[in-house]
């Protein structure tokens, strides 16, 4: 997925470009309201109908603009981008301005990293939920995986998978060129109670590939050692 964050203290700012890279995100920093505004109408004019969503983590404190401010001029030019604000102020009267400002989630700070991935994760599915309507049916080249009947072909050829591998596919192609980790595919379809030690992931990903990607020439599923698995064509 594609964040902008707008967040004017360097550390925070620093700290979650770095680690929402390290998830497979691609991250762009504004220090300021106004050229986060700029960016903000940058990238949902670049999106179209079918491009990629951008998702707002938007300071509600920021020199030029307040995030309030911000987040306000955005729904009145009815740009859509999912917006989730961070903020140290988290008074019911605080959280109560910024969801009718337009922001679709409040997270107050200090907050765990995991939380926010979970909010993101939220915000970017029903962000694909509103504006993609062909979201039932995954493609990547001439893999195909049928949300519905949750049945997969490559080229036409049925692919037989077990649930799990169905599961496992079906993430992978949820973000096509996504870099997912072990942990974070453990945590999806295993749950966060699986031992974190356990090679299961791996095991997968190989009964996955020899069935998804043996015989073709072109190889769908990719390794980054030490870092995880994507799915790109």
């Amino acid at each position: 997925m594609n964040i902008l964050v707008i967040e004017d203290d360097a550390r925070i700012a620093d700290f979650l470009q770095r680690g929402l890279r390290a998830e497979g995100h691609f991250v762009t920093v504004a220090r300021n309201g106004p050229d986060g505004l700029a960016l903000a109408n940058d990238a949902w004019r670049a999106a179209g109908d079918n491009g990629p969503t951008t998702l707002l983590l938007l300071d509600v404190m920021l020199p030029g603009m307040s995030g309030l401010e911000l987040c306000q001029t955005l729904r009145a030019a009815r740009v859509q981008l999912p917006v989730l604000m961070l903020t140290a102020l988290g008074t019911l009267e605080d959280r109560v301005a910024g969801l009718r400002m337009g922001a679709d989630d409040y997270l107050c700070k200090p907050f765990e990293f995991e939380e926010l991935l979970a909010r993101i994760e939220a915000l970017g599915r029903r962000s694909r939920d509103l504006r993609d309507t062909q979201a039932a049916r995954l493609r990547v080249a001439d893999l195909e995986l049928d949300r519905e009947t949750m049945r997969a072909s490559r080229a036409g050829v049925p692919i037989a998978l077990t649930a799990r591998e169905l599961a496992l596919l079906e993430l992978l192609m949820s973000a096509p060129g996504r870099l997912f980790s072990r942990e974070r595919i453990l945590a999806s379809l295993w749950g966060t109670n699986e031992d974190p030690l356990t090679n299961i992931v791996d095991v997968y990903i190989r009964r996955l590939r020899s069935k998804v990607d043996d015989g073709h020439a072109l190889r769908l599923i990719h390794t980054a050692r030490g870092l995880g698995y994507r799915l790109e064509a």
